[in-house]
Parts: C-alpha cells; sequence; structure tokens
C-alpha cells in the first residue's frame, strides 16, 4: 500500500464526517495484508486527519483508549487497546447541550477520566508513574461515533477513524486518586430513569489506571509522550448505550460523582 491509499482512506473518512453520511468499511481494501502493517496504516490515517484538522485551527488536548473491554477485544479480533487524540472542540460541560448535528450514528460510554500534573515521558512507564503524575480524575461521558456504516468495524476501521472518537462530557467533581478506589468503583448510567448500562472500574483493563499505563508506554514509544495538563479517557466502565436526540444520560460513578449528558432534539 501506499501513501495515495492512506490519504484516500483519510478523505473518505474526513467527507463522511462533513456530510453525516458513513461509508463502508474500509478494511476490505487491506485483505491479504500483514495484520502489524495492517495497525500501522490505520495509525497513518489517524495521523493525516490529525494534522489536518491541526492545521485547520484544532488543538490537541489529551488522547482517549479505546477497546479496553476483553468481549470488545475478541469481537475486534485484538488483544491490546488503541488510542485515538481528544482536541478541544470535542469536549462539552456536565449538562451542557450537546448538538446532534455534529454526530453520526452516537452511542455513550461511562469512563474515568484523568487529568495529568506532570509529563509521563518513559516507555517503561509504571503504575506508580501514573498515579505521581496524576492531578485529579472526573467522570466523564465519551460519545462514541463511527464514520463506518452500521458501526460494521474490525481494528483497522476503528484505528484510522481515530479509535471511533466522537465527543466528550466531563463531570465537574474533580477529586484526588487518595480519595477513591477506581477498581472497586461502581457505575450506573441511566436515561429516563431506565439503567442502560452498569459496571465498574475492574471492567477497564482490571483498573482505569492500567489503562493509562498501556497509553502512556505506547505514546512514549511513539515519541508523542503524554503531558501535564493532558485529559485521559481511560475507557468504557460497562456496555455502550445508542444515542436518539432529546436524550439525556445520567452517569453515576461510586466515590467520583456524576455527569450528565443531555442531547439536543435535532
Amino acid at each position: 500500500m501506499t501513501n495515495d491509499n492512506v490519504e484516500r482512506w483519510a478523505a473518505r473518512l474526513r467527507t463522511a464526517m462533513q456530510s453525516r453520511t458513513p461509508i463502508a468499511p474500509l478494511r476490505s481494501e487491506t485483505q491479504g495484508m500483514d495484520e502489524v502493517a495492517v495497525a500501522g496504516m490505520g495509525y497513518a490515517v489517524q495521523q493525516l486527519n490529525l494534522a489536518h484538522a491541526l492545521a485547520n485551527g484544532g488543538r490537541i488536548v489529551g488522547r482517549k483508549i479505546g477497546l479496553t473491554s476483553a468481549a470488545v477485544q475478541r469481537q475486534i479480533g485484538v488483544q491490546q487497546p488503541d488510542f485515538g487524540t481528544l482536541l478541544a472542540d470535542m469536549i462539552y460541560g456536565d449538562n451542557e447541550v450537546v448538538p446532534m448535528s455534529r454526530l453520526l450514528q452516537p452511542k455513550v460510554e461511562a469512563e474515568v477520566a484523568l487529568v495529568l500534573e506532570k509529563d509521563l515521558p518513559h516507555a517503561s512507564t509504571t503504575f506508580l508513574d501514573v498515579v505521581n503524575a496524576t492531578a485529579y480524575a472526573l467522570p466523564a461521558i465519551e460519545i462514541v461515533d463511527s464514520r463506518i456504516a452500521k458501526w460494521d468495524i474490525k481494528f483497522f476501521d476503528t484505528v484510522a477513524d481515530n479509535a471511533s472518537s466522537g465527543l466528550v462530557v466531563l463531570g465537574g467533581t474533580p477529586k484526588k486518586l487518595h480519595d477513591l478506589d477506581l477498581r472497586t468503583c461502581s457505575m450506573e448510567m441511566t436515561l429516563r430513569g431506565k439503567q442502560v448500562s452498569s459496571g465498574s472500574g475492574a471492567d477497564c483493563l482490571g483498573h482505569p489506571l492500567n489503562a493509562a499505563v498501556w497509553l502512556a508506554r505506547k505514546m512514549a514509544t511513539l515519541g508523542q509522550p503524554l503531558k501535564a495538563g493532558d485529559l485521559i479517557l481511560t475507557g468504557a466502565l460497562g456496555p455502550m448505550a445508542a444515542v436518539s436526540p432529546g436524550d439525556v444520560f445520567d452517569v453515576r460513578i461510586s466515590g467520583l460523582g456524576s455527569v450528565i449528558g443531555k442531547f439536543s432534539e435535532s
């Protein structure tokens, strides 16, 4: 595969977003290729679209971790997470109306968000390094979205598509890690009073900080280490829930607080 292929795939994803028209899976054009090479090209597509966003005024504010659930990894056919990049215009506040016009086929996940106060420059980053580097945690709703029609994705599709990133809603209750037990914390997400997702910190790679360690090592290896001030979405604590116009999701994570994701009517 050539740079022309990468540029073509990147352009197709941008067009899908701009037109709000999902496209067919990209992976059909990678048949017979080595899995490592395919993953590398997925990240090349992602980086090309990131460069396009930055050239048009975008600003990086952090990273997200995807595929932290063992069940989802089995479904996608991989044995490790993936990552995407968070830009400033993707971030919404607690109970702020999120415009459906920015989304194609959104779903929501409840997550633990971390904000760093120290850099994490080492490919050998440890659990302790992440603890020492974290300023505080926040409850968060990740609005995942796919430019691939009907969410018919495998690893290459989601990686190329910025790890199926959409938008983020952040709660406003920052908590220090020493006040939390993120492994045992329970999560409940409700829609109009009905539970639509539940789980715990242990459902995210055994502990949300394990996911952060993976990300810190990965980004350092790529020469793009996590920095002080970065926002990290550590991964879903439970199953995704589909979004319809006008929906209001209430997420509560024990010890960490709550966050509401409110969507426009159209």
